[in-house]
């Protein structure tokens, strides 16, 4: 007999369609597993042939063939374990085919039949949705997060036996439902407020403007000074995440199984911080059949660098193309994969190795200068801000007036992208200033000549690059939005050169 179960797999961060075709014959008992089966894959047949025969069913007798089509895209994964298993009782006319046809079925058997969550289940609901399938079956403890696709009944499956149940009708499971919008309106676990920052109020400044446009940040001070402080707080005065910000960000957190148990959407911006020891893989994605890495994680959200200068020269390098495009590519024997990385660089560093500014330090001007050639010229120019974090006074560490709160600064930032989102409506692609094109520049940039003037005499005098120039321009309409300004002024080009300049005093 022959019977097909739907399935789906991941390929990078989206899922395409897998039919599970099982053919039982005449012949030795044994199964054979086609279409590019991986280790994990191969072990199902054990898995299944022992949950089979604890759940009370006839294994098939004879050869039976199981093939996984489209047969030249390498399956991974325990998650088709219960299709095979489906795919098997309805081979062997234990359980009929026709509900079959109707649903998309994952998940991992263990020995005793209960079925287990799977990696990617996200990914997975919005191709079934795509394909038209009317339903899923997938592991209870992936039923929330299938469950935020819209359109679908989600049927959570304890074990084999409930699976068959259903399908024969004997058992009556209801579809998980899930309000989006009570997930959106949870309290935050999460009370960093840069209320708690003493003084700084300069850097403050810096990170409001970033978080209005979406800019990079170079955090430069002596040790102690609250660059790390600082920036575990920007996450708080981010624009709250849209409903397919949220989905595109929890199907990367699922496929590597980051998801906490029971949650069913990223509904908080991430804010990464890999170790300076990170490597090239672990930055941006990689091993044999690529997953997504830290800056893919940080999509949306922020990436914390802490001591810029200790990381491989060779991982910074790597930053250059995802902080232009977005986007990361990575290309294995297995293929070619690209993921999402828009996110937000904020990195933080001492001046010089011994901590202090370039003035006061003990160290040799060769060896301040070792330490900063780590940073290349090009990593630099797609920074936006470059940042002074000066010790804090006495005065300020013992004032007891709290300072601004995240809550009052982010009312100003998603205001300023209002204003951003309804300059570029006809720009899907741009998000926020510093997302902006060339084209982009001259339309909504445009400055009057003696501003014009003043920003031709400091790309003079501070020998700044074209694209410095570029960032200078996105920043200074950041800047005017925050004023709800509708041109650039000279006021708004000044402050945006002034949070340029640092990186001239400090790399010449």
């Amino acid at each position: 007999m022959f019977a097909k179960v739907c399935s789906a797999a991941v390929l990078g961060i989206e899922a395409y369609p897998v039919v599970v075709e099982v053919n039982s014959d005449f012949g030795d008992t044994v199964i054979v597993i086609v279409g590019l089966p991986d280790t994990a894959v191969r072990e199902s047949r054990d898995r299944v042939v022992t949950a089979l025969n604890n759940g009370g069913f006839r294994f098939p007798l004879g050869r039976t063939t199981i093939n996984l089509a489209p047969a030249d895209v390498r399956k991974e994964g325990p998650s088709f374990d219960l299709p095979i298993a489906l795919g098997l009782l309805a081979a062997s006319e234990q359980i009929s085919d026709s509900p079959l046809e109707d649903y998309c079925v994952v998940g991992e058997l263990a020995l005793d039949g209960t079925v287990r969550p799977v990696k990617g289940i996200l990914s997975i609901a919005l191709r079934a949705r795509a394909e038209g399938w009317s339903g899923m079956l997938v592991p209870t403890e992936n039923a929330s997060e299938a469950a935020v696709v819209q359109g679908l009944d989600v049927i959570p499956v304890p074990n084999l036996r409930a699976a068959v149940s259903f399908l024969e009708g004997d058992v009556r499971l209801e579809p998980t439902r899930v309000d989006v919008n009570r997930l959106f309106a949870l309290p935050n676990d999460d009370d960093l407020d840069f209320a708690e920052v003493k003084g700084q109020e300069s850097v403050k400044r810096a990170l409001e403007i970033a978080a209005a446009g979406g800019h990079n940040v170079l955090l430069i001070g002596p040790p102690g000074t609250g660059k790390s402080m600082l920036a575990r707080r920007l996450p708080g005065i981010l624009p709250p995440l849209t409903l397919d910000e949220a989905l595109e960000t929890t199907k990367i957190h699922s496929i590597l199984g980051l998801l906490a148990p029971g949650q069913a959407l990223v509904t908080r911006r991430p804010f990464r911080t890999p170790h300076h020891t990170a490597s090239d893989a672990g930055l941006l994605g990689g091993s044999m059949n690529p997953t997504p890495g830290e800056i893919s994680l940080a999509h949306h959200g922020v990436l914390f660098l802490d001591e810029l200068p200790e990381f491989k020269r060779s991982v910074l390098e790597t930053l250059r193309q995802p902080l232009e495009e977005g986007r990361v590519t990575i290309s294995r024997a297995a293929g070619t994969v690209t993921f999402p990385a828009e996110f937000m660089l904020i990195a933080a560093m001492n001046p010089t190795p011994d901590g202090r500014m370039p003035g006061e330090s003990r160290c040799s001007p060769r060896e301040i200068q070792n330490y900063l050639s780590r940073i290349s010229g090009p990593l630099l120019d797609r920074i936006d801000l470059h940042v002074e974090v000066p010790a804090v006074p006495f005065r300020d560490m013992t004032a007891s007036t709290p300072g601004e709160s995240s809550a009052t600064i982010r009312d100003r930032v998603v205001a300023a992208r209002q204003r951003q989102q309804a300059r570029f409506a006809h720009r899907p692609r741009v998000a926020c200033n510093a997302r902006m094109q060339p084209r982009d520049l001259k339309a909504c940039c445009a400055l009057d000549e003696s501003t014009l003037e003043l920003l031709k005499t400091a790309m003079a005098d501070l020998r700044l690059s074209a694209r410095a120039f570029d960032r200078i321009l996105k920043v200074a309409r950041t800047i005017a939005d925050l004023a709800h300004a509708d041109r650039i002024a000279s006021a708004h080009v000044c402050e945006a050169v002034q949070l340029r300049n640092l990186d001239r005093q400090l790399w010449g």
